[in-house]
């Protein structure tokens, strides 16, 4: 039966978070690092409150932004996760043709994604969604293709086609696979579009670290940075909650 951890455990996020805030503000003000250089924490705390007007704006459109990418990449990751892990053909095939498209620098797309559509969030969108597709589609077709033979081999003398195997044992097999990927694809599709923001938007928490950058407020960089990290943090707590829901079953061992 599941228990509920003890305080120090629920509470041992806040204590790293704390530490290290105290670990940077002594660092900085030990070794009198120069605040455009390395900001102190009070100094990127207080850029926080003085230009939370423009962080909030930029933050949303990076949020959004973001989200769209990510669905994008949902949707394309599950489809295609279930075409590749279908057909054992299919998966030798595309799995290499997937990991060498993985490995190019998706910031390498961002001129060409600017030169078909322009300056603006579709660039954003279409890096967001690029890079982080790649983890929900082999998530996916990894829990189908790796359906024991056995169990399939039962449900086929019980009379079940491919297709049910696949529908009514495989997907929901594949469930914990996919959950976890999420996870990674949320913060993966945050990182693409802060990138393709520094480069090809004028709106956006990376347009707004470039040009706070270009100005040397490192305070305002900063502090950029912290609210990129939040709402990535946010979002990964939101699947992970999900993702107990769901799949509780998978990790019911863990819980004791």
């Amino acid at each position: 039966m599941a228990q509920n951890p003890p305080l120090i455990e629920r509470l041992a996020p806040w204590i790293a978070v704390v530490a290290l805030v105290i670990i940077w503000e002594v660092t900085v003000r030990v070794f009198d690092v120069p605040s455009f250089i390395f900001p102190s924490a009070l100094e990127t705390a207080q850029a926080l409150v003085t230009y939370s007007g423009p962080i909030a704006m930029h933050s949303w459109q990076t949020f959004w932004t973001t989200l769209i990418g990510f669905g994008l990449g949902v949707a394309v990751g599950l489809v295609l996760g279930f075409i590749i892990g279908s057909s054992r053909f299919l998966y030798n095939a595309c799995y290499p043709l997937l990991v060498g498209f993985n490995a190019i620098p998706k910031v390498a797309f961002v001129p060409i994604l600017v030169v078909w559509f322009g300056i603006g969030s579709v660039p954003a969108i279409l890096t967001a969604f690029l890079i982080c597709f790649f983890p929900i589609v082999v998530n996916v077709a990894t829990g189908l293709a790796t359906l024991e033979p056995e169990m399939e081999d039962v449900l086929r003398v019980l009379g079940a086609r491919r297709m049910d195997v696949l529908l009514k044992v495989g997907l929901p097999r594949s469930l914990p696979y996919f959950f976890a990927s999420l996870k990674v694809a949320i913060t993966l599709a945050f990182v693409g579009t802060v990138v393709s923001e520094t480069v090809a938007s004028n709106q956006g928490i990376g347009y707004l670290m470039m040009s706070a950058g270009s100005q040397m407020r490192m305070g305002l960089v900063f502090a950029g940075l912290l609210v990129i990290s939040a709402m990535a943090m946010v979002m990964y707590e939101l699947f992970a909650q999900l993702e107990k829901r769901m799949t509780g079953w998978a990790h019911r061992g863990q819980n004791r």
